[in-house]
């Protein structure tokens, strides 16, 4: 009795790991992917909503709008001759992409369809791969290729049964069918082969003394399934599909009203009015050479359009490519060609802080040199030959 008594009392108290993880939790790939499968719902997830809150990006005029990058990224993209037919579809398009980031991010941060959303997600990161960073230098430097590989385990093993409404759905159906749980916990093998009754002397009697292995264990693969226990699995598999059909439009729907809610919140705060630029345009498509100009450059406009602190865009003859001239001082000019170094983005001029930024990536850089500041921008903008000619006109040389 005394003894049964001190048992009770050094008992140690039963511990539960978090999240109702397993003991050695951690040899299960779905809990160790776990971090990246929440990283990569909350950041698809988030990039949508980026997209529908900015009243920019679905501005032409704004030089961070979806049809701005689309025409950079025809710069430098292998798919260039696609994409150059796409433009007047750019605002359509960056709705599709946007909504589809939601629907990818929520499907993965709830585990919802994973594997359907991973492999929209994989498609998704190789488009932007192809269009956006195909040139990025080393190649491990552009987001979307690792992007597209993060998607690889997702696509192959599914969300895993922790964190995930797959899961949920899988066991709720197994429970009405009346069928063992599908959930998973860790064993080595060697264990396996202490408790098996097939394992004898490193040979597996169920296998008619073959070696004993895992990859054909018949306690781990188990036995043909019997017919009644199939039909109990389809009806599972039936349910569960119509469980995850109404839970994924549901959730479809709740992100349709919320998006469209942050896109009306987007606009309401950034102002629906029409984007001001800082620049001004030069008349450089439609000027022509003054009659009797010996100069033997491109004619862009008026020097009086352009004054300090108020820069002007041009398209660049020979390339047809954008750029931007700057008065740094009475009678002195800086010109540029916009097309971002990095991934072919349009870089705009930001007024208040006196700098030519890229609206994709962020590089910055010198109004009077044109040199890199920050940013992943390798190095810095290609600098263009403007000059003011005594007819008081300036020409590109």
């Amino acid at each position: 009795m005394a003894s049964r008594s001190l048992s009770h009392k050094v008992r140690a108290p039963e511990r539960r790991l978090p999240f109702n993880a397993p003991v050695r939790a951690w040899a299960l790939s779905e809990w160790a992917l776990l971090p990246l499968r929440l990283f990569l719902g909350a950041t698809f997830a988030f990039a949508g909503l980026q997209k529908l809150s900015n009243p920019t990006f679905f501005n032409d005029k704004a030089p961070n709008s979806m049809k701005a990058q689309l025409l950079g990224s025809i710069r430098t993209s292998p798919v260039h001759a696609l994409l150059s037919h796409l433009v007047s579809l750019a605002n359509p398009i960056g709705m599709v992409i946007a909504y589809a980031e939601i629907a990818i991010g929520l499907g993965i941060l709830l585990g919802l369809w994973t594997r359907a959303a991973a492999i929209g997600g994989a498609i998704l990161s190789f488009n932007l791969f192809l269009t956006v960073s195909f040139h990025a230098s080393p190649y491990f430097t552009g987001a979307d290729i690792v992007f597209f590989f993060a998607w690889m385990p997702f696509i192959i093993g599914g969300g895993g049964t922790r964190l995930s409404l797959d899961a949920w759905i899988a066991k709720r159906a197994a429970r009405k069918e009346k069928l063992p749980s599908p959930e998973l916990v860790p064993i080595p093998f060697v264990k396996v082969q202490e408790l098996c009754g097939n394992f004898s002397h490193g040979t597996c009697n169920a296998r008619d003394g073959a070696p004993c292995d895992a990859a054909v264990c018949p306690v781990l693969i188990g036995a043909h399934t019997p017919l009644t226990t199939r039909v109990a699995v389809d009806a599972m598999d039936r349910r569960s599909l119509v469980i995850g059909g109404t839970a994924a439009a549901i959730a479809g729907t709740t992100a349709l009203i919320f998006g469209g809610t942050t896109a009306d919140v987007g606009k309401l705060i950034g102002g629906a009015k029409n984007v001001k630029s800082a620049t001004g345009q030069l008349g450089g498509s439609t000027a022509s050479t003054p009659a009797g100009s010996s100069s033997s450059g491109t004619l862009l406009g008026s020097a009086t359009q352009v004054k300090i602190g108020k820069p002007a865009i041009f398209t660049v003859p020979t390339s047809g490519d954008p750029g931007i001239i700057f008065e740094v001082a009475a009678g002195d000019y800086a010109a540029y060609d916009t097309v971002c170094p990095h991934m072919g983005c349009t870089v705009g001029y930001s007024a208040s802080a006196d700098r030519l930024v890229c609206p994709c990536h962020g590089s910055q850089f010198q109004v009077k040199t044109g040199d890199v500041i920050s940013g992943p921008a390798p190095h810095g903008l290609t600098k263009l030959n403007v000059v003011e000619e005594s007819d008081g006109n300036l020409y590109l040389k």
